[in-house]
This record gives C-alpha cells, sequence and structure tokens, in this order.
C-alpha cells in the first residue's frame, strides 16, 4: 500500500514537524528556506567532517547573504549570459518532444532496442510543491517502466535523504528504456572538442549526476524491474557549433564515494540539539550575533572549500587565527596526527614535542636536516656567473 496520502504527499510525524520548526527558528522565521541542489550535496559529500556546511543546507541557509553578512562575502554562480545560453541550448535538444534526445541516448546506451520512434511519451511532471512533483516522478517512473516503452522525464523532482532531512532534485532529463533501465542525461553548455570535453567541467557534470543517480536507486529499489544505469548520457554543443553531441561518461567512482560520504554526515537533528536555544542565522541579524551562531558549529575548512562553498573565505579566515593547520590542506592535517595546530608543529619542529611522538620526532630531524642543508649552502664560495662581453657595437 502506497505511504502518500491522496494528495500525494507524505504525513508528516510528530518528530518530522518539531526538526522543521527547529530549522526553521535556526534559519529565521521569515526566511524560506533554500533549497539543496546536486551541486551542493556533492560538495558536501567532499567534505562529510564539516558540520557547519551540514548544519546551513539541512536549515536552508542562504549561505551567499551569511557570508556578505559576515563580511567576507563570495561569489559563485554562473553569469548571465551562460544561464541563457544554457538554456536555449537545453530548449533546442529537447525540442520536438524530445526526439533529439532520445536518439542521442539510443545511439550510446540504446544497443538492442527499438529505437525511439514519434509515440515515444513525455509525460506531464507538474504537482504542486517539490514533495508533490516527487510523487508524481515516481509514479510516471512507476508506469513508464511497466508500459516497456521509451520516455522522457524532463526535469523529474526526486527526493534524497541527506543527514536526516529531504532533498529534492532536478536532473536535466531521465530517460526510461523499453527494457526497464533509467538513465540520467546531463545537458551542459560547454562544448566538446573532437569527442572530448574539459576534463575538470565533465568531473563536475559526473559528480553531480552520481547524486542524480543515488536518489533514482531510492525509487527503483522499491520496484522489480527497474535497473539505474551508472553511465549517464553527457550533452553538450558539437565543436564551436550549437548542434547537440553526446558521450557516456562512467560516474560508479563518484556514485560509490558520494554515497559513503553522505552516510558519513552527522544527522542534522544531532547538530541542532547540540547548539543553545535562541541561536540564528538569519543575515538580517547583527554581525556580531551571527559570527558567534557560525562559530557555535565545528567546521572543517580545507582550501579545497574556495572553489566549493561560499563561506570559505570567513573559514579561512578563522582557521588561520586558530592555528588550523586544515588550512595548509586535508593531507597536511592527516600527517601532522596528534599536533593539532601549527605552532604545536612549529614547537616540534625546534624541539619542544612531545618526546613519544614520533611526527614530533619526524619534524624535529627535517627541521636538523633543513638546517644544516642551509649551513652548507651559505660555507660555498658564491657563484659568479660569466660576464657578458659586450656588443662591438
Amino acid at each position: 500500500m502506497s505511504s502518500f496520502p491522496p494528495s500525494g504527499r507524505p504525513q508528516p510525524t510528530p518528530q518530522t514537524t518539531t526538526l522543521r520548526q527547529r530549522l526553521a527558528d535556526l534559519r529565521g522565521p521569515a526566511v524560506p528556506p533554500r533549497p539543496l541542489d546536486a551541486r551542493a550535496l556533492a560538495a558536501l559529500a567532499a567534505n562529510p567532517g564539516c558540520g557547519r556546511r551540514a548544519l546551513l543546507d539541512g536549515a536552508g541557509v542562504d549561505k551567499t547573504a551569511l557570508a556578505a553578512a559576515l563580511g567576507s562575502p563570495a561569489s559563485f554562480g554562473q553569469s548571465q549570459f551562460a544561464i541563457v545560453r544554457g538554456n536555449s541550448f537545453e530548449a533546442k535538444v529537447k525540442g520536438d518532444g524530445g526526439a533529439e534526445l532520445l536518439r542521442l541516448v539510443h545511439d550510446r546506451v540504446g544497443a538492442g532496442t527499438e529505437p525511439p520512434g514519434p509515440d515515444a511519451r513525455v509525460p506531464d511532471l507538474t504537482a504542486a510543491g517539490p514533495e508533490g512533483r516527487a510523487a508524481r516522478t515516481a509514479l510516471a517512473l512507476r508506469e513508464a517502466t511497466t508500459a516497456r516503452a521509451w520516455t522522457l522525464l524532463d526535469h523529474p523532482m526526486l527526493a534524497l535523504e541527506v543527514a536526516g532531512t529531504p532533498a529534492y532534485l532536478e536532473p536535466d532529463a531521465v530517460v526510461v528504456h523499453p527494457d526497464g533501465r533509467w538513465t540520467v542525461v546531463e545537458i551542459k553548455s560547454f562544448p566538446m572538442i573532437d569527442g572530448a570535453a574539459d576534463a575538470a567541467k565533465v568531473g563536475a557534470a559526473a559528480r553531480q549526476a552520481a547524486v542524480y543517480v543515488l536518489a533514482l536507486e531510492r525509487t527503483a529499489g522499491k520496484l522489480a524491474d527497474a535497473e539505474v544505469g551508472h553511465r549517464i548520457v553527457l550533452v553538450c554543443p558539437k565543436d564551436f557549433s550549437n548542434l547537440p553531441t553526446a558521450a557516456l561518461v562512467d560516474v560508479r567512482r563518484e556514485h560509490a564515494v558520494t554515497r559513503r560520504q553522505l552516510e558519513r554526515l552527522t544527522r542534522v537533528e544531532d547538530l541542532a540539539a547540540a547548539l543553545p536555544e535562541g541561536l540564528c542565522f538569519d543575515p538580517a541579524r547583527p554581525a556580531e550575533e551571527l559570527h558567534e551562531a557560525v562559530s557555535a558549529v565545528t567546521a572543517a575548512y580545507a582550501p579545497e572549500c574556495l572553489a566549493a562553498c561560499e563561506l570559505a573565505f570567513h573559514c579561512r579566515e578563522r582557521s588561520r587565527a586558530a592555528g588550523d593547520p586544515g588550512a595548509l590542506g586535508r593531507s597536511e592535517r592527516g600527517e601532522l596526527g596528534g599536533l593539532t595546530t601549527v605552532e604545536a608543529a612549529l614547537a616540534a619542529a625546534s624541539g619542544a614535542g612531545p618526546a613519544d611522538d614520533p611526527t614530533a620526532a619526524a619534524l624535529h630531524h627535517a627541521a636538523r636536516l633543513r638546517a644544516e642543508a642551509l649551513e652548507q649552502a651559505a660555507a660555498r664560495p658564491p657563484h659568479h656567473a660569466p660576464e657578458t662581453p659586450e656588443c662591438p657595437c
């Protein structure tokens, strides 16, 4: 029996209602929640030890506005021109009932099945609110898998529980094959030149698509005949034209990493329960109050955060002020072991570290070798470059 009422939405439990109220208080009663997207989840999975980002994203806090209110703004996002160009290209790819998009998917992963014809299904996924759209998408996926026909789901809504709270994700498209396979389609406006695109951009698209695959697997687990493909179809402009072309991207590695990291996240209700009452991240609050609120949640800053989090500049400043070795990099923080500050590491290098700590001993040995090398370099006679003869002219 379905767990959804006639409205298509799951019934809230008292615990869910209490958590939502608590998160609304943290966000600010008059501040609407900022929804999580696949990009944010991929960045969150890359740093699962950061309770600050997990709580703020789970509560729907606008981190861009919060960073500006803290005095450490960070600019993220595409330019308006790039957004318009991307929307135009996506509309071109999905035009004519998605015929071109379905053809590209069949060419890349449709071997052994009949090519899509003019009778391909494009169900209407409109519903009230993200919960309603997610329920409508789940129903459309079930109907398409049972019908055994080519089906294009344009901007479906997928639900994925992250740290105990639901996140609603919207991929560009999901295609259901006649054999019951589901394929995620990512449409990007960066070019694919001679069959290859920029590796960094493809990697970002793969990490984003891996989140969609995870969400689809939650729905497919309830259907016996459904199978979620771990190879997504990436559609980009061909060379320097506006014509679409496609390539297969294997996201099994990104899928495994993202799933493992999301499972490691501390649940949002646990993070919220550890905070004092009255704490609020409303950007309209005074800066001193916001600094105190943000400092109450532990963070795990690393230089990689600069490319993925709006609060990175604020966290970097606090990390440096506290002497956190994480400001140097995650690997450096791991190699220092029990030396939890830069000051402790410098003291160990000077010989003032714990006598029974192998890391401190290694640092002291390295410092001695460096000092000896500098002494030998200073003792060498200066090297003079040969004089250049003057030009006879």
